[in-house]
């Protein structure tokens, strides 16, 4: 399953550094909760959550997040900011979803910058 993950997160930084982002960081964890890729687009830090389904089913990977999830997210973004001496309230930052959906040719990557 990690391979999968690492396989469509890969794909994910490919395409948004096409777009001209930059990696920061892959996998940034606070205990259990991990953010999947962090990334700077000009002056704005960019913590991205990367989604993969096989099927459009259930509204797809666009919607496989939930509001748990969103609070981890916001919760380890804002341990993110702390540990690297950060303001919150002084550092360009928001959170972008990528969303992919089929397989092989027919694959889908969607990506949506202020997802939540």
């Amino acid at each position: 399953m990690k391979a999968t993950g690492d396989q469509y997160e890969q794909l994910a930084i490919n395409h948004l550094q096409q777009q001209g982002l930059t990696l920061l960081e892959q996998h940034f964890r606070k205990g259990r909760w991990e953010i999947d890729l962090i990334m700077k687009e000009q002056d704005t830090l960019v913590f991205v959550e990367v989604k993969y389904r096989r099927q459009q089913g259930f509204g797809g990977a666009q919607h496989a997040l939930s509001q748990s999830q969103i609070n981890r997210l916001r919760s380890t973004a804002q341990y993110y900011l702390q540990s690297h001496h950060l303001k919150e309230h002084q550092t360009a930052c928001r959170f972008d979803l990528v969303a992919v959906d089929g397989q092989g040719s027919e694959q889908q990557i969607t990506w949506l910058k202020n997802a939540f």
